[in-house]
């Protein structure tokens, strides 16, 4: 899938300031500190679609991004950064669990794991809720090019055990640096979706 163009539209905290125009959603979500805007601004091709923040854990809004005015990119706020108060943390965590819960246009949610560590607690509770609520989750690996191929293989190894992903699971590495794999990733983010959310249509029509 090409992606030609992508603007933003909202941000929301609550569920009547989403968009209500019925077009299918997919969700990034991951730590303050994973790269999420940049991988965002890489598979868009927009250097400043997503605001890259100096302050991990300073966004507080989910984001929407229309892209070829078909479909949301749905930027959640990064989690886990531990210079917040416990009421900000459990805030941020309703935030994201009150549209997890009831977005019925949400058809694939992309979690963002650092591949130089092991996921944290938090992302393997947020890998939880996700397949707690019934979406297909996608696992991206950020910050690649800083491991070497046997340490990837090694990080491989610790990212499935710990959230415990099958042998079928999703599980994607990439560097924003480098961009390698950039249009291989964007087809297996979009493509399938988009096809299934077009034939169904034109059953319906």
């Amino acid at each position: 899938m090409k992606i030609k163009n992508s603007e933003f539209i909202t941000s929301a905290v609550r569920r009547e300031q989403y968009p209500t125009d019925e077009r299918i959603e997919v969700a990034f979500v991951g730590r303050s500190n994973v790269g999420k805007s940049s991988i965002i601004n890489s598979i868009t091709n927009r250097r400043g679609l997503a605001k890259v923040s100096q302050t991990p854990g300073k966004t507080r809004l989910i984001n929407f991004f229309l892209i070829n005015n078909d479909f949301y990119l749905v930027d959640l706020p990064g989690y886990g950064y531990a210079k917040v108060s416990k009421t900000e943390k459990a805030s941020w965590g309703k935030i994201i669990e009150t549209y997890l819960s009831s977005r019925l246009q949400l058809k694939r949610v992309v979690l963002l794991v650092d591949c130089r560590h092991k996921p944290t607690e938090d992302d393997i509770m947020m890998h939880e809720w996700i397949k707690h609520y019934g979406y297909d989750v996608l696992v991206i690996a950020t910050k690649s090019d800083k491991l070497s191929k046997n340490e990837l293989r090694k990080s491989e190894k610790v990212i499935r055990d710990t959230l415990k992903l099958a042998q079928e699971d999703k599980l994607y590495y990439f560097s924003s640096l480098n961009k390698i794999g950039r249009d291989e990733l964007v087809d297996s983010i979009f493509d399938d979706i988009i096809l299934k959310e077009d034939n169904e249509q034109s059953k319906e029509s």
